[in-house]
């Protein structure tokens, strides 16, 4: 598989919410850049579906995403490539990669 990440990636442990065609479910964010994340979840999606996600950047703070599925491994999770969010939204989410990027040097 080529390397398509456009971004470094985070490796975390974030509550998420999705909402897809098929299902809605919860699911745990364990890979987060700034162009998409990887979901822990019954994946009840297909590829290239478009996917509103809400992502617990910190207790009480979520934000809202758009994303398609471009990657899927069944009954384990899905990847998804953000295509668009309000920018308020979007913002938070750089907020928190950056301070994540801070705190992983440092500690």
């Amino acid at each position: 598989m080529s390397e398509r990440r456009l971004a470094e990636r985070m490796k975390v442990s974030l509550k998420s919410q999705w909402e897809g065609a098929l299902a809605r479910q919860h699911g745990e964010i364990v890979d987060l850049s700034a162009t998409g994340c990887f979901v822990l979840t019954d994946d009840k999606v297909n590829l290239g579906e478009l996917i509103r996600i809400e992502i617990e950047l910190f207790e009480g703070k979520w934000v809202y995403m758009w994303g398609e599925v471009v990657y899927q491994i069944k009954e384990m999770g899905f990847a998804l490539c953000f295509t668009g969010s309000v920018d308020d939204q979007y913002n938070s989410l750089l907020e928190f990669i950056r301070w994540g990027k801070v705190f992983n040097r440092e500690g």
